[in-house]
């Protein structure tokens, strides 16, 4: 998992029309909140993100831009982003997971994928990280907003 402090890795992702996305697209510009979904039918998952959707506003207000990821291919993510009505970029990688781009490779015996959240701020520094096997620890919505108002106080 990423370390608190550290400069974010260089992440080229696809959102569900095919468009790269690249974290240091945001670099100078936004802080960024990336929210691993362990897979599209977690329910705990499908609920953090609608946590997501409910404070995207203040999010926006705070210059937080949102990205979900999620394993599997573009057109799962897409139908999944339509049914969820998910309003943010929703992303996948091209080549595994973009999960095993932060360290939330897959655990117990490699069956299991691992959820989480990463906080980066304008500068592209990690300020928030947190993952876990299971999807109720890998978001902690009032943690991340604490986070959010120490980098940009309203």
């Amino acid at each position: 998992m990423l370390e608190i402090g550290s400069p974010a890795p260089e992440m080229v992702l696809e959102d569900t029309m095919g468009n790269t996305v690249r974290l240091s697209d945001y670099r100078g510009r936004h802080a960024v909140l990336l929210y691993f979904v362990r897979a599209t039918s977690c329910p705990v998952c499908n609920r953090n993100v609608q946590d997501l959707v409910r404070i995207g506003d203040d999010l926006a207000a705070d210059n937080v831009r949102v990205l979900i990821a999620v394993p599997g291919s573009r057109e799962r993510a897409a139908a999944w982003k339509a049914r969820q009505r998910v309003p943010f970029p929703v992303l996948t990688a091209r080549d595994d997971t973009p999960h095993e781009m932060v360290g939330l490779g897959r655990k117990v015996f490699g069956m299991m994928q691992r959820s989480g959240s990463v906080l980066i701020d304008a500068e592209g520094i990690v300020r928030h990280a947190q993952g876990a096997t299971l999807p109720t620890g890998g978001y902690d919505g009032k943690a991340i907003r604490a986070v959010i108002g120490a980098l940009s106080p309203r």
